[in-house]
């Protein structure tokens, strides 16, 4: 799959999943733009996007600020041309039980996810190309299955799923087609280091997931260059799994009562 030329905007793109989807889309001959919070990472993740030779532009913005995203999604626009591509996997996570933790806390973790995710896709709207856009969101888990200490992230990613699902059939006339990936527990995230701290609990992952393993970001951004290219031209509204199997079995609990760390 190749994607020379195309311009390409990833929110959330300078770590863990959202770089891997970034660097593969520059690979493919992309020319990509990242935003994230931190300028730092933002200047780390150019440095590994301008290896493949394409037009990057990095820009540091908060998801949570409306304006301050919508900035950096035009200037990115100016930088790079139309996008043919958006993909938002901008996140937060902590475990917590609802009861020991502060409304502020679970506000921030909501507002991240599904905010962030409203901010980012209605800033992005006017700048991808119609017809023919697509944007890929980054759901989790969570999103299917209920799960202890994750009250935060349940609530926000189903409903990050659901804000996708209406904005594909609000935008369908637009010719844009929007798609979710569902990644399963992806090795070396900053996602599966709070979650899985310990080799114990590493090793608990491993045996929880139907296919033996942890997933590889590398996986994760093949299943969104999919969904971007012309074979997934059919494809909109659709939540796609790529998690070995822990969707299709749910969470499993210990006889405490505690989930394993999925």
């Amino acid at each position: 799959m190749r994607f020379d030329g195309k311009a390409v905007f990833v929110a959330g793109g300078t770590s863990g999943i959202n770089l891997a989807i970034a660097q593969a889309f520059a690979a493919a001959g992309a020319h990509v733009a990242v935003m994230s919070r931190d300028q730092n990472k933002v200047d780390a993740a150019l440095a590994s996007l301008k290896a493949h030779g394409g037009k990057t532009f990095g820009a540091a913005a908060d998801v949570r600020n409306f304006d301050a995203t919508s900035a950096a999604i035009a200037a990115a626009r100016a930088a790079l041309g139309v996008f043919d591509v958006v993909v938002s996997g901008a996140a937060g996570n902590f475990p917590a039980a609802a009861l020991a933790m502060s409304s502020n806390a679970f506000k921030a973790v909501v507002e991240i996810d599904l905010i962030g995710l409203f901010h980012v896709l209605k800033a992005a709207h006017p700048h991808i190309r119609k017809p023919g856009g697509s944007i890929v969101t980054i759901s989790a888990p969570q999103a299917v299955h209920a799960r202890a200490l994750q009250s935060h992230v349940c609530a926000a990613k189903a409903g990050a799923d659901m804000l996708m699902r209406v904005l594909a059939l609000e935008w369908a006339p637009d010719g844009l087609r929007i798609n979710a990936i569902l990644p399963g527990p992806i090795a070396g995230t900053e996602g599966m280091r709070r979650l899985a701290p310990t080799p114990e609990a590493e090793a608990a992952v491993n045996a929880a997931v139907p296919l033996g393993r942890m997933g590889r970001a590398q996986e994760i951004a093949d299943a969104a260059l999919f969904l971007a290219s012309p074979m997934a031209a059919y494809i909109t509204g659709a939540v796609i799994p790529v998690d070995g199997g822990v969707t299709a079995v749910g969470n499993r609990y210990t006889a405490a009562g505690e989930p394993a760390p999925l």
